[in-house]
């Protein structure tokens, strides 16, 4: 079994709940455990915000969220032609953040990699950024959801 879809829409906070839902019904037919949506919502929910949030900086943009589905790997591909990041390694680690603004935890790539078997990121500054979400669905013990 593939499938895929792709979804463009405009940098509003509105539409993280937007994305993170359609992500969620798109695995539907995997059949994943309340643990396995629940991971994937928050993984792509992150991916958008941060996309959202400091793709942009403020100022209007589109967001471009893309799933593929291969069997029982989904992957979900998160596409921001904003500010870019200008070190990625150093934005991947703990607790940074590239945000002066106080209620960000600079969690964000830490949580997507914790929620997801593999996570890439890719970005040049002033063109963009592209985060890459891998979950295989159904590889563990069963659980009582």
């Amino acid at each position: 079994m593939t499938n895929n879809f792709k979804l463009e829409f405009p940098n509003l906070a509105c539409n993280e709940g937007f994305a993170r839902m359609a992500a969620t019904a798109f695995i539907l037919e995997l059949d994943p455990t309340c643990a396995e949506l629940s991971e994937i919502k928050t993984a792509v929910s992150e991916a958008v915000t941060n996309a959202i949030i400091h793709g942009y900086k403020n100022k209007s943009g589109t967001v471009i969220l893309e799933g593929n589905l291969s069997e029982n790997t989904v992957t979900f591909t998160i596409t921001d032609f904003g500010e870019g990041i200008e070190n990625i390694e150093m934005a991947r680690k703990p607790l940074y953040t590239g945000s002066c603004d106080s209620e960000r935890s600079g969690m964000g790539f830490t949580i997507m990699e914790a929620f997801t078997d593999s996570m890439t990121v890719t970005s040049k500054k002033g063109e963009g950024t592209t985060v890459t979400l891998t979950k295989v669905i159904g590889k563990g013990a069963p659980e009582n959801d």
